[in-house]
């Protein structure tokens, strides 16, 4: 699957529980068409009490980002902070993305 949306990029949650959100993509994984965003989709790992090297780690409530679909996120456009769709434009044997909404290039 292509990927449009890149780790560092600022993107806003389109549907779902966290409709409206903004945040940056910590990770991006394209096998699984799924983004990490800073802030988005919390989720609480109960992590059990463990026994390491003769210490003693307690139990603890762990708080996580999950991984959302790619289709739920949009890009949120430079110029004017609202989500936009990206075109791809090739320019002296270098892909640029560029805002749909816009046409201002996303990438520097």
């Amino acid at each position: 699957m292509k990927v449009k949306i890149r780790k560092g990029d600022r993107v806003i949650v389109i549907s779902g529980k966290d409709k409206g959100k903004t945040g940056e993509v910590i990770r991006v994984i394209p096998e699984k068409g799924r983004v990490v965003v800073h802030g988005v989709n919390l989720r609480i790992k109960h992590q059990a009490q463990t026994q390491s090297r003769g210490r003693t780690i307690p139990a603890a409530k762990v708080e996580f980002e999950a991984p959302i679909h790619i289709s739920n996120v949009m890009l949120v456009d430079p110029k004017d902070g609202k989500g936009t769709r990206v075109r791809i434009q090739r320019k002296d044997g270098k892909v640029i993305r560029i805002s749909a909404r816009t046409g201002t290039p996303i990438d520097k």
